[in-house]
């Protein structure tokens, strides 16, 4: 019986890896993606057809109640300062049914950002329509997409500390956004999304 309970353990802490190593079905690197409206916190519809002038989209999936996407909130603020004049801005979007995790509902996602001064859209995905289209699993979830053909170029993690920035030794999304801007293909394609799951009913 011991023997069972311990193979039992085994499995499902391979699978729970297993599956925040890999995002659910959806795009993969090189897919062509489809753009998407949705609600932004200032009650307009956005997509990415909107931002005529961008090269690229940092697209990071996101919510108010995660303690990683808390943890994260900081440094996205920072990629979007960083990159949004250089042609790739912040998308961000919360996956989450408000039902399942009231805290992440659309009101309450108008106070975060206002707390945090978000400088980027901070749309919801009502329905949970977008995310599995993406293959999101995790919250934050960040996908790279490269506007000329509307590709995808990467999708992982913001960086290599998912709770202390004071840990972070490689930027991810810094380094692939830098080799895009150099007309290159990123080092790294794919990184673990490490995080919170997807909250559904």
């Amino acid at each position: 019986m011991k023997v069972f309970k311990s193979l039992l353990l085994l499995f499902v802490l391979s699978m729970s890896v297993a599956f925040s190593i890999k995002p659910r079905d959806g795009y993969k690197v090189g897919d062509v993606i489809e753009d998407f409206k949705l609600k932004n916190i200032d009650d307009k519809m956005v997509s990415l057809s909107d931002y005529t002038d961008a090269k690229g989209f940092i697209i990071i999936f996101t919510c108010n109640m995660c303690p990683y996407s808390v943890a994260n909130e900081d440094r996205i603020i920072a990629l979007d300062k960083k990159y949004k004049t250089l042609g790739y801005p912040v998308i961000a979007i919360n996956p989450n049914d408000p039902k399942a995790m009231p805290g992440d509902g659309f009101p309450q996602m108008k106070v975060r950002a206002a707390e945090k001064g978000f400088t980027f859209p901070y749309l919801f995905d009502e329905g949970q329509k977008v995310y599995p289209k993406f293959g999101a699993s995790r919250t934050p979830h960040v996908y790279i997409v490269s506007k000329s053909k509307m590709t995808l170029e990467y999708i992982g993690a913001i960086d290599n500390s998912s709770r202390n920035p004071n840990k972070v030794t490689e930027k991810y999304v810094e380094d692939a956004v830098d080799a895009l801007l150099m007309g290159k293909k990123p080092m790294k394609t794919e990184t673990r999304a490490i995080g919170c799951s997807i909250k559904t009913l």
